[in-house]
């Protein structure tokens, strides 16, 4: 029996930030900016709001889109590079939320941002082996970028959640491969606030050697093509990079347009994807064919052949994400800076 989703579900936080407004306090053409990344503006989290309680919301969402019993879950993942433990769980924050039983297993996940969609694979292997009966893969964070850092213009917030299991699928994912080297073009280490990237490395040895890599594996393992696909979903970084990769592979701009959402959202780092599929999800109808590549810096990527099946429509998502994506209230750097914890305390010595 086949493996898929059986519900799905997303969250964006409603703050946002313009991209000139950040290219004004650090005297950058905020246009230029725009329109060389592709990115106009970006979600910005709430004081009260971290990669726990956006992985809640979109925990939540998917539980009511699916009917499963809380109960039935066996499985929890959550992928993030913005834990807001260093050592605790946030999995387990979401199983009391939803309702789980202790009856499951449970952990994080980091691999850059595709650490949700490593947490689908994972799901999809314990329910096809019949060791649990539903699992839940997140993917979600509250992405950091250091003021004035390239990455400030486009790090932002949100993440999706799957439901995964073997009855009443919404889609099925037909195939699965992933492409990993160790290639260091992105990193934070302990104990810091921000990443640090090598510029060098971010473009073609990185993003595009891995996402055409995998995308390509997975097509010749399916034996498909470009044009056998409704839809197609990039790792977005930035508004540029995924567009790219699909002119590379052979795909159109419509096949990107709807699941491409950091020209509005910014980039959403492990909820990148899984966001973009569940954009997709949202309006895709019976036998529309998805592909979706993820990415993960350090590196890999993860593939997804999809297809969609007639309960998409029949139990259509009642939560869809072009609510919160519509849902916005603009900031300034000021009140951004504050949200997002870059002003720190400095304390007097004695």
């Amino acid at each position: 029996m086949i493996v898929g989703i059986v519900g799905y579900g997303g969250y964006v936080p409603r703050y946002r930030i313009k991209v000139h407004e950040i290219a004004k306090v650090w005297g950058d053409d905020g246009e230029r900016f725009s329109s060389s990344l592709g990115v106009f503006e970006k979600s910005v989290p709430a004081l009260d709001e971290d990669a726990a309680t956006i992985s809640v919301e979109a925990a939540r969402n998917a539980m009511k889109h699916s009917g499963v019993d809380p109960e039935d879950i066996g499985a929890i993942y959550v992928g993030s590079e913005s834990h807001p433990y260093a050592v605790k769980p946030t999995a387990t924050i979401v199983a009391a939320a939803i309702g789980a039983t202790p009856n499951l297993t449970a952990a994080d996940l980091e691999f850059a941002c595709k650490a949700g969609t490593a947490g689908i694979q994972i799901c999809m292997g314990l329910v096809g082996s019949g060791i649990v009966k539903y699992g839940m893969a997140i993917g979600a964070d509250t992405s950091q970028g250091k003021p004035g850092d390239a990455l400030e213009y486009t790090a932002s917030a949100g993440g999706a959640a799957y439901v995964i299991g073997k009855d009443n699928l919404v889609a099925e994912i037909l195939h699965t491969c992933s492409f990993t080297t160790d290639t260091p073009d992105f990193w934070r280490r302990e104990g810091q606030d921000f990443p640090q990237h090598g510029f060098r490395f971010t473009g073609e040895p990185a993003y595009f050697k891995h996402v055409t890599s995998s995308t390509k594996m997975i097509l010749e393992k399916s034996g498909m093509k470009p044009s056998d696909f409704k839809y197609v979903v990039f790792h977005q970084p930035n508004g540029k990079f995924p567009r790219e990769a699909g002119k590379m592979l052979g795909f159109t701009k419509e096949q990107l347009a709807l699941g491409l959402l950091t020209p509005v959202i910014g980039n959403t780092y492990s909820g990148s994807s899984p966001l973009g599929l569940a954009r997709v999800l949202d309006e895709a109808v019976a036998g529309d064919m998805i592909l979706v590549t993820s990415y993960g810096s350090g590196a890999g990527s993860d593939s997804f052949i999809i297809k969609v099946t007639k309960e998409n429509e029949k139990r259509r998502n009642k939560t869809p994400l072009k609510n919160y994506i519509d849902d916005k209230r603009y900031v300034d750097y000021a009140l951004y800076s504050k949200m997002k914890s870059k002003l720190k305390e400095v304390g007097l010595e004695k």
